[in-house]
């Protein structure tokens, strides 16, 4: 195996590794040690890849949005919200980034605790998922229905109900509740278009 591939199998490894270690013992109880234990490599290689337990952190936070940006950018993106389907298929969609980096998220919510520069980037990314986001609320507007409130107020109280709902009905990675998904749907789409569908 060559220098660089094994380099990207020892990156990939530490950021597995310290997501199962956050997710038995959280974010600020975790050591560096932890995860290069956990990994199977030895301490100083943590060094080679990361700076520090939060550029880690940093990177796992990275694979997250590139995942959302990835599901976003596929084939029949719908982005006007006055459409039902384009309300399920972001539901969908944010309850699977959900489901498979909630360990990231919890650990970057720990960390803006007591890290500025957590805080920051962890603010950044949201601003950059509602910014994303943003014009297919604003649709509904346009096509003459009254939102509840502001475009970014509508949003932000869908995206925190999401959130919250997902955060209520644990399940294994990668798995989607359907009944949620549904339910959710209809909710977010009739608080923000006034109608049922």
């Amino acid at each position: 195996m060559k220098r660089k591939e094994r380099a990207a199998e020892t990156e990939v490894a530490l950021k597995a590794a310290a997501k199962r270690v956050f997710a038995e013992r959280g974010y600020l109880n975790t050591k560096i040690t932890d995860i290069t234990a956990e990994a199977g490599r030895a301490a100083g290689s943590f060094y080679n890849h990361f700076a520090g337990k939060e550029a880690l952190l940093e990177a796992l936070m990275a694979d997250m949005s590139a995942e959302g940006d990835t599901l976003a950018a596929a084939p029949g993106h719908r982005s006007d919200f006055t459409d039902p389907e384009a309300v399920r298929a972001h539901i969908a969609m944010y309850a699977h980034v959900y489901r498979e980096h909630a360990v990231t998220m919890r650990a970057a919510q720990e960390a803006a605790l007591v890290s500025g520069d957590i805080a920051a980037t962890l603010a950044r990314f949201e601003a950059s998922e509602m910014a994303d986001i943003l014009g297919h609320v604003t649709c509904v507007a346009e096509a003459g229905r009254p939102l509840p409130a502001s475009p970014e107020t509508s949003l932000r109280m869908a995206f925190d109900l999401i959130h919250a709902i997902l955060r209520a009905r644990p399940q294994r990675a990668g798995q989607v509740d359907d009944e949620a998904i549904e339910a959710l749907t209809r909710f977010v789409y009739r608080g923000l278009n006034g109608c049922d569908y």
